[in-house]
């Protein structure tokens, strides 16, 4: 075998050094890119799977199953643009919140605004939220800001309008990107980032208003990233917004951050290849973000050109109309000078006319003002007159009124009087009605005693004619004799009663007088009585009406008083009810302070806990078994060590992962001794 040789000075061979160099910097390059490259990698398998789920439902649906014209191919074309815009952000945000959440660990969990790792989280959200947003035109030109769809969640929940009136008193902030940032940031410090944003998801009716149908918050990915955002409550944010310009941020991804160093081996030349090509992927996946960010500021540098074009029309014909103002301004001062001519004429001929006016005026009016003195001298003469007749007039008016008031008690006291003579003169009737019967019963009186006189004179006629017959009849005589003497004896009794009565009836007489006096002076008395009676009456009644009132007022006081009793009831239950509730927030407060100091212990655990590189463990850490191809390694999410397939089966949710991860058998088996006795 022939062999051709080349010579070569020694120059141009390559010393060990300078390989050695070249070997170390081709090892850096594989170090850092080889992550990045890994999640370029990611990135498109998702993209690939995606854009495979798209054509098979497609074609389902009846998309692809025929030729179809040039518009439906632009409509399809762009959905699977906008599925792998959708794909790369939902990406680019679990990095992000992975990266943010690791770097807290690490420093404690207390983040400033300085931190790039949360500057660039709030960088990835901004082109999440703005993903798909429809373009509103104004007067200014179009506005394009996710702070719209925002403050709807001052609407949808009330805990949020602290955020909002926060924002909206921040005077540094002018344009409503500044406003949609300052919210994320107060939002996030709230540590209800994800609450709010699942309530606008709830509500997609009111975000169709600001996203288009294809926008990453209207699909699944916008519910991931919200679930993606609960491991950021672990995180505490100090953010100070006062001093720092957020309306003139630029909202750029600095992928710097998400390249880590690793350590590839050297024998193995395929991680080079897939390297190379996660590389190339990834420096593709940059250029198309770039022709994005270059198209977008290709239309809006188009938009400011028609925009200028427009002004500068607009600049011309104000040109135009000002040269056309200024000549009709010429043409209205000649105009002017011309009428400021024609008004002196007018002025000096009114000035001699109103000069002769004057004259006559004046003439006139020196005849006019001794007629006004002639009049004004009668007027205050009739003045005088008629105020003398209204004096007149007034004491007139006084005097009627006077004998009107004189005439009408006359009138009560005559009547009074006329009342007291009428019951007078019933009583002095009564009173001759009862002297009446008393001379009846005296005549009566002394007509029986007429009689009994008669009959005493005719039985001393029959003594005297029976005087012959009394010696006859002496026994007899002595028998009358002693009848007369007892005759006596009862008319000398009965004159003695006859007086006695006769003096009974005159004392009785004056004290019927005495009594018509004291009756007299009674009734006086019962009409000053009953005056006073009529006084209390008037009195009474008018306590009585103020007494009513006092009732119904009373009556409104107890129904008042019910409704109170009924309220303070209703209110006790509430009391009642807030009190139960308080001490369900109580027992809930505990459990939550439970949680808390085991998440802390937790995360003291994890402070210590370092993740390995897979080069530095060639063993299992539980079983010490050695890896090999058909045993490979995988780490323990909880702890950082590598572990076999075996020893790390189990899989639990950690504060860090929303979702299941890998954790080994220890770590698992402590997990559930903490889950249990928070539970108990």
């Amino acid at each position: 075998i022939q062999e051709d040789f080349e010579i070569i000075d020694k120059k141009q061979i390559p010393n060990t050094t300078e390989l050695k160099n070249e070997e170390k910097e081709k090892t850096e390059e594989a170090r850092w890119s080889a992550p990045i490259l890994s999640l370029a990698k990611k990135a498109s398998e998702n993209l690939a799977l995606s854009y495979g789920n798209a054509l098979k439902s497609a074609s389902l649906v009846g998309f692809i199953s025929k030729p179809v014209s040039n518009d439906s191919t632009a409509k399809t074309s762009a959905r699977y643009h906008a599925m792998e815009e959708r794909a790369n952000l939902m990406n680019m945000m679990k990095l992000s919140i992975k990266i943010l959440i690791q770097a807290a660990l690490s420093l404690g969990r207390t983040l400033d605004s300085d931190f790039p790792p949360l500057q660039q989280f709030f960088v990835v959200l901004e082109h999440c939220l703005k993903h798909g947003l429809k373009v509103k035109k104004t007067f200014i030109g179009q506005n394009k800001s996710f702070f719209g769809p925002l403050e709807l969640v001052e609407k949808l929940c009330p805990e949020a309008s602290d955020i909002a009136t926060s924002v909206k008193n921040l005077p540094e902030l002018k344009t409503a990107v500044g406003r949609g940032r300052a919210w994320l940031y107060l939002a996030l410090m709230q540590k209800k980032l994800a609450d709010y944003l699942k309530v606008l998801l709830d509500h997609k009716h009111l975000l169709s208003e600001f996203y288009e149908p294809d926008a990453l918050m209207m699909e699944e990915e916008g519910a991931v990233i919200v679930g993606l955002l609960v491991g950021l409550n672990v995180i505490d944010a100090n953010l100070c917004l006062k001093g720092e310009d957020l309306d003139s941020q630029v909202g750029v991804i600095d992928f710097s951050l998400y390249l880590k160093e690793t350590q590839d081996s050297d024998g193995k030349q395929d991680g080079g290849i897939t390297a190379v090509l996660d590389q190339k992927h990834y420096v593709e996946e940059l250029n198309r973000h770039l022709s994005c960010t270059v198209a977008d500021l290709q239309n809006k540098i188009d938009c400011l050109e028609k925009t200028n074009s427009k002004l500068q029309e607009e600049l011309a014909a104000a040109t135009d109309r000002i040269g056309s103002l200024q000549e009709e301004q010429q043409q209205l001062k000649q105009q002017n000078e011309l009428i400021r001519e024609r008004s002196e004429k007018s002025v000096e001929v009114t000035k001699e006319d109103t000069k002769v006016e004057l004259d006559t005026y004046k003439q006139s009016r020196q005849g006019l003002d001794e007629m006004y003195s002639d009049v004004w001298k009668q007027l205050k003469e009739e003045k005088k007159i008629r105020l003398e007749l209204e004096k007149e007039l007034e004491l007139q008016i006084g005097m009627k009124t006077e004998m009107e008031i004189a005439m009408k008690l006359l009138e009560k006291d005559t009547h009074e009087k006329q009342d007291t003579l009428v019951a007078l003169r019933q009583q002095l009737e009564e009173v001759k009605a009862i002297n009446l019967q008393m001379f009846h019963k005296s005549q009566n009186a002394e007509c029986s005693l007429q009689q009994k006189t008669e009959a005493i004179s005719s039985f001393e006629g029959k003594t005297n004619e029976m005087m012959s017959s009394m010696k006859q009849m002496e026994e007899r005589l002595q028998h009358a004799e002693k009848a007369r003497q007892a005759a006596e004896e009862r008319c000398n009794k009965m004159k003695q009663e006859l007086a006695g009565r006769l003096d009974t009836c005159r004392q009785q007489m004056s004290q019927l007088d005495s009594k018509c006096s004291t009756l007299e002076k009674e009734l006086k008395s019962e009409k000053e009585q009953r005056q006073t009676l009529q006084r209390e009456l008037h009195q009474e009644k008018d306590a009585t009406t103020l007494l009513k009132t006092e009732l119904q007022q009373m009556e409104g006081l107890k129904k008042e008083l019910r409704k109170l009793q009924d309220e303070k009831q209703q209110l006790e239950k509430v009391c009642e009810e807030q009190e139960q509730a308080l001490q369900e927030m109580g027992l809930h407060l505990s459990q939550s302070k439970l949680k808390m100091e085991d998440i802390k212990e937790v995360n003291k655990a994890l402070k210590g806990h370092t993740w390995l590189k897979d080069d530095e463990a060639t063993h299992c850490k539980q079983c010490e078994k050695e890896f090999s191809i058909s045993r490979r390694k995988h780490h323990c999410r909880n702890c950082g060590d590598i572990f076999c397939n075996t020893c790390s089966s189990n899989e639990l949710a950690l504060p860090s992962y929303p979702k299941p991860v890998r954790v080994c058998d220890t770590c698992h088996t402590l997990l559930l001794q903490r889950c249990s006795s928070n539970s108990s």
